[in-house]
């Protein structure tokens, strides 16, 4: 809660018009000038503005006026206020680039998509305070300006600070995936080694199988040759 009363002005207008209170205390009360109470009081200040009741807004008591203007040097205390305004929420948004600024946003952008391809178009829109549109048109060099826009930090032009940036390419960087980086050859396992050793195993005991009986069969295939030729002899 602020130490000043709401409408400080006309607060001060009410009291100088409806209270003994002295001008110090006036002026310590609302947190004005003491020389302002003064004009206030002759009618050089503040003609124009209608006085406003602390008592009624509860920042005032009428016991706490009373002791006042019993004691010269007493000073007011603010009452707590009734009316409980709601916290101000901040509104999200782009940010607000000054005038000045606005037509360096694209080269700062160019910078930001060739430097950080990783930063998304919103990452992009909350440190240069630009629109998706204008992003797409600077990366497809569609831009009306394309031919002559040079790449330029934006920290540099004042668009966004060190830390921001800083915090936006972290961001960027945990989000996106790594990459898989190849960490050279490594063992099989060793149901994959014995299986093709058993295999191998079989395969070689079935040739040579083959083999001998191939052999045998030529040998009887001899004998039977042999065995015609004695006969026709």
């Amino acid at each position: 809660m602020s130490n000043a009363p709401l409408m400080p002005k006309a607060t001060a207008v009410w009291l100088v018009d409806n209270t003994a209170l002295t001008f110090d205390q006036v002026a310590e009360f609302t947190k004005m000038h003491p020389l302002e109470i003064r004009a206030i009081a002759d009618g050089d200040a503040a003609q124009g503005i209608k006085g406003m009741d602390p008592i009624s807004t509860g920042q005032l008591s009428r016991e706490e006026i009373e002791k006042g203007e019993a004691d010269p040097d007493y000073r007011l205390k603010l009452g707590e206020s009734k009316v409980i305004l709601p916290e101000a929420k901040k509104k999200k948004g782009p940010r607000y680039t000054p005038v000045s600024r606005r037509h360096e946003r694209p080269s700062a952008i160019l910078w930001l998509v060739r430097s950080h391809p990783e930063l998304k178009d919103s990452q992009i829109m909350r440190l240069v305070g630009t629109t998706k549109t204008t992003i797409a048109s600077v990366r497809d060099r569609t831009h009306w300006n394309a031919s002559t826009l040079t790449p330029m930090d934006p920290v540099t032009l004042g668009l966004c600070s060190q830390i921001e940036l800083d915090f936006e390419v972290q961001r960027a960087a945990k989000e996106k995936p790594a990459a898989q980086q190849y960490g050279g050859a490594t063992l099989l396992p060793a149901s994959e080694t014995t299986r093709k050793e058993a295999e191998h195993e079989i395969a070689t005991t079935t040739e040579k199988q083959r083999d001998d009986m191939n052999v045998d069969a030529v040998f009887a295939k001899l004998k039977t040759i042999g065995g015609k030729k004695a006969e026709d002899e």
